[in-house]
């Protein structure tokens, strides 16, 4: 199932297992180390978690929802080159890739995405480079009491179960009782994503905190259109 692009690669892999993990065999640039990548389901269907085995982003997430919004990552760039691959997740220590329907056939592209990873991780270049910016939802002096404890929730409680599927949950506001979140990785088009902000953040918010009376989805220009549509 390799498109004709890998032929000239298909002989450098070795299945370790029938299932998730597959043994790159150790290239001149990475001396005598080998890179270990697994796949882990996600909730969505078209979203797929790949695990390096080594650091990602060391202390936050980023997303890439265009080819353009990839100037500031080569690996992401690298990534979008790959036919059907939608949008591109970086977590602390996995990459997630969304591909861009049903119709595409994870056996088909997961090759190249598995050389892809191996290749950049090779090459010694940064994941990220100086330009990239700060997209974290540290606390500021300028929170006020309400908006520290959301943000604690968030980071403590909430944040790690979403990344362990494989996305990601960001604060962007708070006004007039309303929770102002983006969703990220494999929860932005996730037909369950609904569902995660009201039956799992929204209740676990108004239960620690009175002041919160709703939770509502943030989305840019360019996913408006495509949530709508959900």
């Amino acid at each position: 199932g390799l498109k004709s692009t890998n032929v000239s690669i298909k002989q450098q892999y070795r299945f370790v297992t029938p299932h998730k993990t597959f043994l790159f065999p150790a290239v001149p640039q990475m001396s005598a180390r080998s890179l270990f990548i697994q796949t882990q389901d996600t909730p969505n269907p078209n979203s797929l978690k790949f695990i390096p085995g080594k650091p990602v982003l060391e202390s936050r997430t980023m997303e890439f929802l265009s080819p353009a919004s990839t100037y500031c990552s080569p690996l992401a760039r690298q990534l979008f080159r790959i036919e059907g691959v939608k949008s591109v997740f970086f977590g602390t220590d996995f990459i997630t890739v969304t591909k861009e329907s049903e119709e595409v056939d994870w056996n088909l592209i997961k090759p190249d995405i598995y050389a892809t990873v191996m290749d950049f991780y090779a090459s010694g270049l940064p994941i990220v480079t100086e330009e990239a910016p700060r997209t974290d939802t540290a606390p500021s002096e300028e929170d006020d009491e309400v908006v520290l404890m959301i943000k604690e929730l968030l980071d403590t409680r909430i944040r790690p179960t979403v990344q362990e599927d494989g996305g990601d949950v960001i604060f962007k506001g708070f006004e007039d009782g309303i929770v102002q979140l983006k969703l990220q990785g494999s929860c932005t088009s996730c037909p369950s994503s609904i569902v995660t902000l009201k039956s799992g953040i929204q209740n676990m918010l108004q239960f620690y905190i009175p002041e919160v009376e709703g939770v509502e989805q943030v989305v840019d220009d360019n996913e408006e259109k495509e949530v709508k549509s959900t």
